[in-house]
């Protein structure tokens, strides 16, 4: 049985209605289409129309202000003569269009900051739940994309979260990434603080040597992590190790890279220490997370074999507000004796033409959404243009997640993940926080000035 259900002029939403709003409406035609297994068929485009178009390759404005949406895709960007008659169209004034941030380093299952305990206090099935609408908290923050960077959970909670959000069951960010960190016996990823009498599970999965790499490998891909994540040095966050310190071996990182490669999957590297990063890099991961005492040799050889790097600065920054970590000391060293140098280290490696990703690393559901935009704001501070720490968590985001032949800007053809925010965030790149309108994958899932909440409901049951 096929059901086609027009989502017209009627199902949209209008200040002041009230028993047939539209997410009243939407819910009842989106559940019905689900249930007997057919399609939503768009009535008309849409006409997004704002002051100004940042659109994520362009080094200045671009000189469209009208983006025009039809199905999924993005079919015209121009002036107002571009919109057609028939289109709903969406008055957006002193604002900016943008295409949709990607936060290519979080851990949406982390709830608590005392994360290494937090992973052993609720079932992976809790975490989901409470990860789903933390996900979609971020969306309508203007976060339409989300790489996992392993997560604290001994299950596959994520992947599962995906599954239902490609399925259209519910409404969130794109989603990929790696289901947990691969650690050495006593690395960040493991329970290092307990006596040797106790036995719990720690949030990362523990691998010593080639083949036991090897193997967790293939089980991380057979249920669904579509990126291999390495802790390939200690941590700051956690308890017992040392980011200054190497985690996995020369062997170790070949046989990682190898049999991700295999399989077709890209590796990411959690890395601090100089030597780590230059080992990481060497092996051929595609990302190096954090980075914090990259040195200049390694950074020119990272451009050159194009090597992401993703520093996740304001991640030290949200923590330097209080004694909320367990090894809150590893973080005040950094705040007090190594920001200052880090930033530094990211405009030279901008300079050197490494290609910077934007990344949080803080958490789904940690702090309120809007915070998430001060990795862009730390980006600026460090002397990164603002158009070049917009690029890094769009195109540039897109890239490293192998996304940009359909996503990461605002062209014909792409798929329309698109954002407003006010004013202009080349001025003021604080605009970042407060997104007006966000558009994915060309339904609006927000508007200004309408409260419109998305949890529970459902798109096509097709949707992709």
């Amino acid at each position: 049985m096929s059901v086609n259900v027009a989502l017209n002029s009627q199902l949209r939403p209008r200040v002041g209605h009230d028993k047939f709003s539209k997410p009243r409406l939407l819910v009842l035609a989106t559940a019905l289409v689900s249930l007997c297994g057919g399609t939503i068929a768009y009535a008309t485009p849409t006409a997004l129309v704002a002051a100004r178009v940042i659109d994520g390759r362009s080094s200045t404005l671009s000189r469209a202000t009208v983006v025009v949406v039809e199905g999924k895709k993005i079919i015209a960007m121009g002036d107002r003569s571009i919109i057609p008659a028939n289109a709903d169209v969406i008055e957006l004034g002193d604002a900016t269009l943008m295409p949709g941030m990607i936060n290519v380093h979080e851990h949406p299952l982390m709830s608590s900051s005392d994360y290494q305990n937090a992973h052993l206090a609720t079932s992976s099935a809790y975490k989901a739940l409470t990860a789903l609408a933390g996900l979609q908290k971020l969306l309508l923050a203007g976060w339409t994309g989300v790489r996992v960077m392993g997560d604290a959970d001994v299950g596959y909670a994520n992947q599962d979260l995906r599954r239902v959000i490609d399925a259209g069951l519910f409404l969130g960010p794109r989603m990929s990434g790696a289901a947990h960190y691969l650690s050495i016996t006593g690395g960040g990823g493991d329970v290092n603080y307990l006596s040797p009498e106790q036995t719990v599970r720690p949030d990362g999965l523990i691998a010593d040597g080639p083949e036991e790499i090897r193997k967790a490998i293939r089980n991380e891909i057979k249920y669904g992590s579509d990126w291999t994540k390495l802790l390939v040095t200690g941590a700051f966050e956690s308890v017992g190790d040392d980011p200054r310190n190497v985690a996995f071996s020369p062997e170790e990182l070949k046989a990682a890279v190898e049999e991700s490669a295999r399989h077709r999957v890209p590796v990411a590297a959690h890395a601090h220490a100089t030597e780590g990063i230059r080992q990481a890099v060497r092996a051929g991961v595609r990302s190096i997370e954090h980075g914090t005492y990259v040195d200049d040799e390694t950074l020119h050889e990272m451009a050159r074999r194009g090597t992401f790097l993703v520093p996740t600065v304001y991640l030290g920054d949200y923590y330097d507000q209080g004694d909320q970590l367990r090894a809150q000391d590893k973080n005040d060293e950094y705040i007090k004796n190594g920001r200052a140098d880090f930033l530094a280290t990211i405009l030279r490696a901008h300079q050197y033409g490494v290609k910077l990703a934007i990344g949080l690393d803080l958490g789904v559901g940690i702090a309120d959404p809007s915070v998430y935009a001060n990795e862009f704001v730390v980006f600026v501070e460090a002397g990164i243009p603002p158009m070049a720490a917009i690029q890094a968590g769009t195109r540039v985001a897109a890239e490293l997640l192998r996304w940009d032949d359909r996503l990461g800007t605002l062209e014909i053809g792409k798929l329309a993940d698109i954002i407003a925010v006010p004013g202009n965030p080349l001025v003021d790149i604080t605009a970042l926080r407060q997104v007006s309108m966000v558009m994915l994958d060309g339904h609006v899932v927000k508007r200004p000035g309408v409260s419109q909440p998305i949890a529970g409901i459902l798109l096509a049951a097709n949707a992709p």
